[in-house]
């Protein structure tokens, strides 16, 4: 090894070494025929063991090592950058913390002196009658926005009017209300900013007054926005406009809440604005950070108070049961505890942990409040029907894009509030950045799978409970209602096992899973299952192949074999048959061979009855023809006689009795039976009425003529004796 090293060296040498010595042994000008002293034996050795193949790869693939370590080292230097970062991070977050509660507590003995410096500012800026000047046309533009609103309601009065006098028993008479009450809403609040809002900013004002009215006549737009948007979604004046209520609740609940919102948008308004006022005069920033987390107080205050105090929403108070009340009493606290704690992270300025918590319980409940509303939209209260019934497809649709948009909007807000740059997430390949990367798009799929499965379960559902409704219907029309209801049910399943593995292997592949030998091992794994059970791939191929011919349907009577009865359902492997007298048949597919449906179409109940010789076979036939017809005309059996009774014909003499062939055509099912039965009672009342006899097989014991009184007696005798030997051992018994 030492040998080779000094020879790779050299090697190394020679090649740095060269050019140089290839301008010295170079002709030149005033050296043309330069002469160079041949190299001694252990160079020429030297030289001729690196043109050597096998040294020359040795010494490329000693290079190719040296250079691949070179780049693990690099790597691994990267990695350990990434985890020092990320400790860093959190060690700096808990830095923050510190000085900030650190700077809140120094600037406490000097936050009067900031105080008093704004009031000697905000005196000399604003003297008496600046003050009294700004006030008045502060109440100027409040008047103006309410003159604006009032003619925007004189204008659109008829369209209001309208409201009184409309119906809400349709989806599409809801959506139309709701649509024109936003819109409604939309103009007040458009109308009064218009008067306030938009006259001030017509007028040049000086810098300072700008921004004092300007800011308080934002805060009172926020209270008229609230006040609109409380009474689009809540309705809370009285009975007449509840119901255009979007949100479900009672009336004391709309009322409750919609002042409480009202004040909690108001307060935070005016708060926001009086901490930005406070700026314009010098006031530091740890001092404005405590008037808001005084401020804050009031919203924990109400907050807490909004949790013992809410009503139930769905029942009215005085209905409420203890255990009830309890439970309610129960989640208050829990409620007042959660908002003391979402108080102290923001005083403390953890704000990432404080987004955290607030999502993690205001996402579920704005979902929740989000399918509770589509479903009072789309599906009308007071319809047991409609919400016993599959939800509809505009409903699921508009339940999960509400859903999947709050979803979404979260995972950017948190984002923004962590200082996650989405768009550097794509470009930048660090372990955090990764991570991230996977989960969202590993979200992103999951919402997508989710949507598009409940869009395609809402249609089959439909469907499925369309066709299931009962009623007339023509022979062809039941029969595409039964294919229907066999084949949904199993498309909705194969769609949703589809659905699912699509949605796996994207997630995982988005999370960095290699899902290519996945998908080899499932095929191998396939293959094997497929060599070991087959009878099972039997059973599922048959059944595939028995519903692509449309062998059977749910509801119809089959027989297969010794197997029979009512088709109830059917998996992939297997289908149960109830049989008439009660048990139930769980049959493979691939043991079921050549099935017979009695079911479908049409059936033809064939009916043989016996007279005897001396009928009149004419008169029998218009009794038989009357009977037909008569059951033709009988309500209960008419809809499912397709032909009417009729003799055939004579089958056959038999011993006894002359065989009548009858026939009739009825549709399967309860029918043809109650048919049948029917037809042979009417039948038999007819003929005794008519004097036609039916044959029953007779014995008749004769003797001979010719015999003698004394044979003749002796044969009676014979008879009796037999006669007493039988009956006394059953005396005897």
């Amino acid at each position: 090894m030492r040998r080779l090293f000094i020879i790779w060296a050299a090697f190394l040498a020679f090649g740095f070494a060269a050019p140089a010595f290839a301008q010295a042994t170079a002709p030149s000008a005033a050296n043309p025929t330069p002469t160079v002293a041949d190299p001694p034996p252990k160079v020429r050795e030297l030289f001729d063991l690196i043109g050597d193949p096998q040294v020359r790869a040795w010494l490329d693939q000693r290079k190719n090592l040296a250079v691949a370590k070179s780049q693990a080292e690099l790597h691994d230097r990267d990695q350990a950058s990434d985890h020092t970062v990320e400790l860093d991070a959190v060690v700096g977050q808990l830095g923050r913390i510190r000085s900030h509660i650190a700077s809140l507590i120094a600037i406490l003995p000097h936050i009067s002196e900031d105080f008093r410096d704004a009031g000697e500012m905000l005196a000399s800026e604003l003297q008496g009658r600046e003050l009294w000047r700004m006030l008045r046309w502060f109440v100027v533009f409040i008047g103006l926005g309410y003159g604006c609103e009032w003619l925007f309601r004189r204008a659109t009065a008829r369209f209001h009017r309208r409201f009184e006098e409309v119906k809400l028993d349709t989806v599409g008479e809801r959506i139309n209300v709701v649509g024109s009450r936003f819109a409604f809403a939309v103009g007040l609040v458009l109308s009064f900013a218009a008067g306030s809002v938009g006259a001030f900013l017509a007028f040049d004002w000086p810098y300072l007054i700008k921004e004092l009215l300007l800011g308080y006549l934002l805060v009172f737009l926020a209270i008229r926005l609230a006040l609109a948007v409380g009474r689009f979604l809540l309705a809370p004046r009285n009975r007449d406009v509840a119901r255009f209520r979007i949100v479900p609740m009672t009336t004391a609940a709309a009322r409750f809440w919609y002042l409480r919102l009202v004040i909690i948008v108001g307060w935070m308004a005016f708060g926001r604005v009086l901490v930005d006022d406070a700026a314009l005069f010098g006031i530091s920033l740890e001092a404005r950070e405590l008037m808001a987390y005084t401020l804050g107080l009031v919203l924990l205050a109400i907050a807490i108070e909004c949790a013992w105090r809410a009503p139930p929403s769905t029942i009215e108070p005085a209905d409420e049961s203890a255990e009830a009340r309890h439970r309610r009493h129960g989640r208050a606290a829990a409620l007042s505890l959660y908002f003391a704690v979402l108080w102290l992270l923001w005083v403390a300025g953890a704000m990432t942990l404080f987004w955290v918590l607030t999502l993690v319980v205001a996402l579920p409940a704005a979902i929740r409040l989000t399918q509770r509303s589509v479903n009072h939209i789309l599906r009308p209260p007071g319809h047991d029907q409609a919400l016993a019934g599959p939800a509809s497809v505009a409903s699921v649709c508009l339940e999960r894009g509400l859903r999947t948009l709050l979803i979404v909007g979260a995972t950017f807000w948190l984002a923004y509030v962590w200082h996650v740059d989405v768009g550097n997430i794509a470009s930048s390949d660090t372990l955090l950045t990764r991570i991230v990367r996977g989960a969202v798009t590993a979200t992103i799929v999951v919402l997508v799978a989710d949507f598009v499965w409940n869009a395609v379960k809402a249609v089959i559902d439909a469907r499925v409970n369309a066709v299931g409704d009962a009623g007339e219907m023509t022979l062809e029309e039941d029969r595409r209602r039964a294919r229907l209801r066999t084949l949904l049910p199993i498309l909705r399943n194969m769609l949703f096992v589809v659905i699912v593995i699509i949605a796996a292997l994207m997630g995982l592949s988005s999370l960095g899973v290699q899902i290519a030998p996945l998908i080899a091992s499932a095929g191998v794994v396939g293959v094997a299952i497929g060599f070991g059970a087959q009878t099972l791939v039997k059973d599922v191929i048959s059944g595939i192949f028995y519903l692509l011919d449309d062998a059977f349907r749910v509801g119809e009577y089959i027989q297969s074999g010794n197997y029979r009865g009512v088709v109830e359902s059917f998996s992939l492997r297997s289908v149960k048959l109830r049989h008439q007298n009660g048990p139930i048949y769980t049959v493979p597919f691939g043991v079921l061979g050549a099935i017979q449906n009695m079911s479908r179409d049409w059936a033809v109940e064939k009916l043989t009855i016996g007279v005897t010789y001396d009928t009149d076979i004419d008169k029998a036939r218009k009794i038989i023809k009357k009977v037909g017809q008569e059951l033709t005309h009988d309500p209960e059996l008419a809809p499912g006689i397709l032909e009417p009774l009729k003799m055939q014909g004579v089958q056959a003499f038999g011993d006894f009795a002359i065989q009548l062939r009858l026939k009739m055509m009825t549709r399967p099912g309860d029918v043809q039976f109650a048919a049948r039965r029917r037809a042979l009672a009417m039948i038999k009342k007819a003929f005794d009425a008519n004097g036609i006899n039916f044959a029953y097989p007779t014995v008749q014991v004769a003797g001979s003529m010719g015999a003698t009184n004394g044979t003749t007696d002796a044969l009676g005798a014979a008879v009796a004796q037999k006669g007493l030997e039988l009956v006394k051992p059953a005396a005897g018994g």
